[in-house]
């Protein structure tokens, strides 16, 4: 029997989603409560492996198991032995033929910065801190030249791995709610540090450093070294996967509960 299942986390105290010796990883962890419901080794797969220090909402796994157990009680019973930083929200069977990352149709992503001259103390490694005011209208109007499919070459880290950079982006979004500004970006896939190098483009532009016409003029680039800095893995959260309507999979949304 293959399960699907929902998974939230907050990642700042974690190495990232794999597994890694020596290291605190979500997957470790989450795979340690499912074996205590199964009452066996599970293997997990997961639609988006998150980087040290980068939150989830809606990350979505996989795994196989020769037991039967009620959605309920993989739910409430991995929860009971989870860190407080790990939820499993929702589990479900699927089709043998489903897999977490392959059939996947879309991710999304955002991208939450707070922007005033004091840190937080409340939201440390949960937003980004700028201390400069940024400009939110400039960030959105700059973020239109990276919408539709592009080589994002200049947005991808030096050591990504992808086969190759053409990716398409269906939504990329700057909103403003009092002291936060939210970067939302949707797309078919995403390169290794994708988001980051876009948040750390759109900062610089909020900012006054760049102008507006900068974001695309480091897109048709591509080259990473014409990109800006990366910004820090604080403020990015894992929205929610896409998968195709027959897999029947719950579409809510996550809510970091972040209101300033």
């Amino acid at each position: 029997m293959r399960i699907a299942a929902g998974v939230e986390y907050d990642g700042r105290r974690f190495h990232g989603w794999q597994s890694q010796r020596g290291e605190r990883c979500v997957q470790d962890v989450v795979e340690a409560a499912l074996a205590r419901v199964a009452d066996a080794r599970v293997r997990l797969f997961c639609a988006g492996r998150t980087d040290a220090g980068v939150h989830a909402l809606g990350q979505v796994v996989h795994f196989d198991t020769g037991v039967a157990r009620p959605e309920r009680a993989w739910v409430l019973g991995a929860n009971t032995v989870l860190p407080n930083d790990v939820s499993l929200r929702w589990a479900r069977p699927v089709p043998d033929n489903f897999h977490a990352r392959f059939s996947a149709t879309g991710r999304r992503y955002r991208y939450v910065i707070l922007d005033r001259s004091a840190r937080s103390a409340l939201l440390a490694g949960r937003v980004t801190w700028v201390h400069r005011p940024l400009d939110a209208a400039r960030m959105a109007e700059a973020a239109l030249a990276l919408l539709g499919t592009h080589d994002f070459s200049s947005y991808r880290a030096i050591g990504c791995q992808a086969k190759q950079p053409v990716r398409t982006v269906t939504e990329l979004t700057v909103r403003r709610r009092g002291a936060l500004i939210e970067i939302a970006v949707s797309a078919n896939a995403f390169l290794h540090h994708m988001v980051r190098n876009i948040a750390g483009v759109l900062i610089a532009i909020g900012r006054g450093d760049a102008p507006v016409e900068w974001a695309g003029e480091v897109l048709e680039r591509r080259d990473r070294t014409a990109g800006g800095v990366t910004a820090m893995p604080d403020g990015l959260y894992l929205d929610r996967i896409e998968y195709p309507a027959a897999f029947d999979l719950p579409a809510e949304r996550g809510d970091y509960g972040l209101q300033i």
